[in-house]
């Protein structure tokens, strides 16, 4: 008999003194960082952008295991949704799912989910420091 796992995914969400247009901006600016450069100079592709809607959504694949080396196999990918919404005062809420955990495995896709849920915090924080201080600079 199979049994199909399930693995919740990960939910975060922020508000940015920005623009939904800005905040994309400002998130997807970096975006050249799903190619990493190893010690020994080698590139590495860790994902691939599945959607890019200016302004409103943006999902990519994360092409990286439970043990934070590239994976590339899409059968075994997990996948980052982040959606813009405008909110009053010209803010933005940002809200990140990180999903499909289970294509991992029951125990690889447990630790990535943990691993990640402790990770975007920080991640997010340093974004809405970096997305308000652009929007005061253009102010």
């Amino acid at each position: 008999m199979n049994r199909t796992i399930e693995i919740a995914p990960v939910r975060k969400s922020v508000v940015v003194e920005a623009s939904p247009s800005q905040a994309f901006a400002v998130f997807t600016s970096g975006i050249d960082r799903w190619y990493t450069r190893h010690e020994d100079g080698s590139d590495v592709v860790i994902g691939h952008v599945r959607v890019w809607q200016p302004g409103e959504r943006l999902v990519v694949s994360w092409e990286i295991s439970s043990e934070w080396k590239c994976d590339p196999r899409p059968a075994m990918t997990s996948e980052v949704e982040v959606r813009f919404a405008a909110e009053a005062g010209g803010r933005t809420r940002v809200d990140l799912e990180h999903r499909n955990f289970e294509r991992m495995g029951a125990a690889a896709g447990e630790k990535m989910r943990k691993d990640v849920d402790g990770g975007w915090p920080a991640l997010l924080d340093l974004y809405v420091k970096n997305a308000s201080t652009r929007e005061e600079k253009r102010a």
